[in-house]
């Protein structure tokens, strides 16, 4: 479990993470969100003791990172997968931190096996791709076998395939019971990976609850409709104090009543309906409504 509670800290005159306090549980994908310059990066690099806080505190298992007894055994990161010196080879790289963190040697191969990596082992890291290099990134992260993971984007770089492995990678270790902490900023991949979601804007916490219950913040829900009687369907809307919009395809947008509602409506006046379904909105949208007054930098369409 990682636990923030008044997380406070200030460069020179910016404060870059504001009285931020949230708690990442474990068997959950927790997706940390925010635009840019909204302090996620300094709020994981205070957890994990790389910053110290101007106030306030962050823990794992309820140490902070400097007390813990084997650090790589306990929490697994990946903040910059370019951290890697260019002249050693995968193989190396992870070798000489599995040495200096007393983990067994056999660990290396097996890592390398997970992320898919095990046939360019031996080969230089400078020569990896982008890609290649968020795997080795991630296979660091995995080599102490920890009950805690944090990823800074994690599928950065990485084809369809890769992607869709990260998923379910993230999936199957919340499902062992690890507390997985996911920063990124690619929505559509974080609605189909994050069962829990924390939110930040300018240092400040905006939500700290379920996907589904992110969502649903969304002003407004929307019903699309498709019917032969479109006009009469508009009216009888409207008369139960609705709204109804004709899209170019012909089918009606409402919005003021439930699907349910529009159901009741159609049936009392005997309006034939082909389509009848509530428009979820996705989390990019309400990502954006909510986080609309945070963004630091703000170009002009």
């Amino acid at each position: 479990m990682i636990e923030v509670r008044g997380l406070t800290k200030r460069y020179g005159a910016k404060t870059a993470v504001d009285g931020l306090s949230f708690t990442v549980e474990p068997g959950k994908v927790t997706g940390f969100l925010g635009p840019n310059g909204a302090g996620k990066t300094t709020t994981m690099r205070c957890i994990l003791g790389l910053d110290y806080p101007t106030s306030g505190w962050a823990t794992i298992d309820g140490k902070k990172y400097s007390e813990l007894e084997y650090p790589m055994r306990e929490v697994g990161a990946l903040l910059d997968a370019k951290a890697v010196h260019g002249g050693r080879s995968a193989y190396s790289h992870l070798l000489c931190l599995a040495q200096t963190n007393g983990l067994p040697k056999r660990r290396v191969r097996e890592v390398l096996e997970l992320v898919g990596l095990e046939d360019v082992a031996k080969k230089r890291s400078k020569g990896f791709s982008l890609g290649m290099g968020q795997r080795l990134g991630i296979a660091a992260t995995l080599l102490g076998d920890p009950k805690v993971v944090m990823f800074d984007e994690p599928v950065n770089g990485l084809d369809p395939e890769g992607i869709l492995w990260v998923r379910n990678f993230m999936k199957s270790l919340a499902a062992e019971g690890r507390t997985v902490l996911v920063s990124s900023h690619l929505m559509s991949e974080m609605e189909n990976t994050a069962d829990h979601l924390v939110v930040i804007g300018r240092g400040k916490l905006i939500a700290d609850c379920t996907m589904d219950e992110f969502i649903a913040r969304k002003s407004g829900s929307e019903v699309s409709v498709r019917t032969p009687s479109p006009d009469e369907l508009v009216l009888a809307i409207a008369a139960e104090g609705g709204q109804a919009k004709t899209g170019k395809d012909g089918t009606l947008t409402v919005t003021g009543v439930t699907a349910e509602k529009v159901g009741d409506i159609a049936f009392d006046k005997s309006i034939r309906l082909h389509e009848l379904a509530t428009q979820r909105a996705s989390l990019e949208s309400v990502f954006m409504e909510l986080t609309h007054d945070s963004v630091e930098y703000r170009a002009e369409a």
